[in-house]
């Protein structure tokens, strides 16, 4: 939707409360109009979709949840959403009015920024970006056209369209959204269509390194060729392109734009911290550059004109200025003054300016030296250098540093090689090495209350594994490497190690087997042995009867398996039944669980048992022979 005098939006009065009256800008998914809150009188911004995406349901859950991430927002930094509505099936959101540039254009009109102009712009884009991510939200969409800059040096981030809660932040890797901000993109989200806090930092990482640079690190042929780039190439230092970037930020810029999550800031409130610092400790205070170029150059002169001094009368400029006047000697003769005055003033003029580039010189130049390189000097070498160099040294409170040994300098102000007057004084602080921290103790631990443990401590996870564990259930946290109240230094990452559960396996054959061969089987597994005996009747005594769980069937490595061992058949009494009539023998050797097998050897005889056998306690089943008359 063009922005043409024929507008529909222009003059349309908004859920009856929102008059639109100029048109601002124009996007791929929306138009951008100034207008007037009648109900609150104050000027706001309207952004109402394009007609031809009203149908589209996606589209139309964009502009709500943005809606919805920018209302979750209250931060001076970040543009306001005030409103969102519905007119003529095109939904609109009323935003804060901020006028003025963007930082692209203010980036296109200076080239580049100063290192503490482009560290106040970084002060105030983290604040935004770190009340975001303790807000849970990520912006994705971190670039100079969402930084706006007032002429005033105010700095406000813009447009959460694209913000993702940090539990569900999965993107495509296709549509105008990823190619319009290839020059910013994390590896990650184009690699695997991820992003978390950290891909924001690297986005305001690369933000950092053009605005100290005045071009991205990254160009290609196409998107897709410079996000390329930043997957498989390193940012390279901003002092690499502009040598009088301080290392500090080379090392900034290096820490946020790492093409592996685990080794940049956990997130923007990190960055912000570390960004705060360095500007102090550099003394980095330029202030947003807020101004358009033709102000700042109407500065520029009117500051050369005061540096130059005030206008002052010239030799020659009134009647009465001749040389000899000058000189304290009477007024020459009339007839003198025309032809002495030239070749004297010639020589005045001469020496006047002589006098002026020297003083010029003096006042520039001359006075001044330049601070030595005093980072990563003991403290003896730092002195030494700073009284060869005619300076003098005042030490300031020693400072942790993760990069710099203890005793060796941490800070120098002024700077390696910034302009010091002759005979001034440097700030040095030296370093007490890294801060340290005992990993603390995560076994059982959710994966989320071993992160927030790790954090509290200015450690991060630099990396997880899965292994098997029979103690700690699955999904939880086994432990860390290094382990548990090791000490590190702080910023360091850990190993958290996170539990697979039990693993499973298959149990040998064991059935039918001697107790002694199936014993050794299940150790050599891996399995401990629970054995059981118990008499059966099929299997023979010292013999496995079965295993629990069965053969075959997957158990958890390093778990009991109980194994059944025979005791062969169990033995019971043959009951007497000497002397008894046949019948009733016959009943009771039944009942006994035995088989009687009854034999006459006379007949005409009382029919009573006068021997059995075998007598002896026998398995069940067994045939007693009944012999009778």
């Amino acid at each position: 939707m063009d922005a043409t005098p024929g507008d529909p939006m222009l003059g349309r009065l908004l859920d009856g409360r929102y008059a639109v009256e100029a048109f601002i800008a124009h996007g791929g998914m929306a138009s951008v109009y100034l207008a007037t809150d009648n109900r609150l009188e104050r000027r706001v911004a309207v952004k109402v979709m394009h007609a031809h995406l009203a149908d589209d349901p996606e589209t139309a859950a964009r502009f709500q949840r943005e809606a919805r991430s920018a209302a979750r927002l209250s931060h001076p930094d970040i543009v306001a959403v005030y409103d969102q509505g519905t007119e003529g099936g095109r939904a609109f959101l009323v935003m804060e009015y901020v006028a003025g540039a963007n930082l692209r254009e203010v980036l296109r009109d200076r080239g580049r920024l100063r290192p503490g102009q482009a560290v106040a712009v970084m002060d105030h884009m983290l604040a935004a970006l770190a009340a975001a991510h303790r807000a849970g939200l990520v912006h994705r969409d971190v670039k100079p056209e969402n930084v706006l800059v007032t002429a005033d040096g105010r700095v406000k981030v813009a447009d959460f369209g694209l913000a993702r809660a940090v539990s569900g932040t999965t993107v495509t890797t296709t549509g105008a959204i990823l190619l319009g901000t290839a020059a910013y993109l994390a590896p990650e989200q184009f690699e695997d269509g991820v992003a978390d806090e950290r891909s924001d930092v690297y986005s305001a990482g690369i933000v950092l390194y053009e605005m100290l640079t005045g071009a991205p690190p990254y160009s290609g042929d196409s998107a897709l060729a410079v996000l390329r780039r930043h997957v498989t190439e390193a940012v390279p230092a901003p002092s690499a392109r502009a040598s009088e970037i301080p290392p500090q930020l080379d090392a900034l810029v290096t820490w946020a734009t790492s093409r592996d999550p685990r080794q940049r800031p956990a997130n923007a409130g990190e960055f912000h911290a570390s960004l705060v610092d360095v500007r102090d400790r550099l003394a980095l205070h330029d202030g947003v550059p807020g101004l358009p170029v033709a102000a700042t150059s109407r500065i520029g002169a009117a500051s050369t004109a005061v540096l130059s001094g005030p206008p002052s009368t010239q030799i020659g400029d009134r009647p009465d200025d001749t040389l000899d006047g000058l000189m304290g000697g009477g007024p020459p003769p009339p007839g003198r003054v025309r032809r002495r005055r030239g070749p004297w003033l010639l020589l005045a003029l001469v020496a006047a300016i002589a006098a002026a580039v020297v003083l010029g010189w003096w006042f520039a130049v001359g006075r001044y030296t330049h601070t030595p390189s005093l980072l990563n000097k003991t403290k003896s070498v730092a002195e030494t250098q700073l009284k060869a160099a005619g300076l003098h040294v005042k030490w300031l409170p020693s400072v942790h540093s993760a990069t710099v040994k203890a005793g060796r300098v941490a800070s120098e102000s002024p700077g390696p090689g910034d302009r010091i007057g002759n005979g001034g004084t440097v700030k040095l602080r030296l370093s007490l090495g890294p801060v340290t921290h005992p990993v603390p103790r995560t076994a059982g631990d959710t994966v989320g209350q071993a992160q927030d443990s790790l954090r509290a401590l200015d450690l991060h996870v630099k990396q997880t594994v899965h292994r098997f564990s029979t103690s700690v259930a699955k999904g939880r946290v086994v432990g860390t490497e290094p382990g548990a109240n090791t000490t590190v230094n702080a910023g360091d990452g850990v190993t958290l190690i996170v539990s697979k559960g039990p693993q499973l396996i298959p149990v040998p054959p064991v059935d039918g087997q001697s107790a002694k061969d199936a014993i050794a089987a299940l150790h050599g597994a891996d399995f401990a042995v629970n054995r059981v005996d118990a008499f059966n009747d099929q299997v023979p005594a010292g013999q496995v009867i079965s295993s629990s769980p069965r053969q075959g069937h997957n158990a958890a490595k390093g778990s009991t398996i109980t194994l059944t061992v025979s005791k062969g058949p169990q033995l019971v009494a043959v009951p007497n039944v000497d002397g008894l009539p046949i019948g009733q023998a016959v009943r009771r050797i039944h009942d006994a669980g035995f088989n009687p097998n009854p034999k006459l050897f006379a007949p005409g005889g009382p029919q009573q048992v006068f021997r059995y056998s075998p007598s002896s306690p026998q398995p069940k089943g067994t045939t007693i022979e009944l012999d009778y008359y």
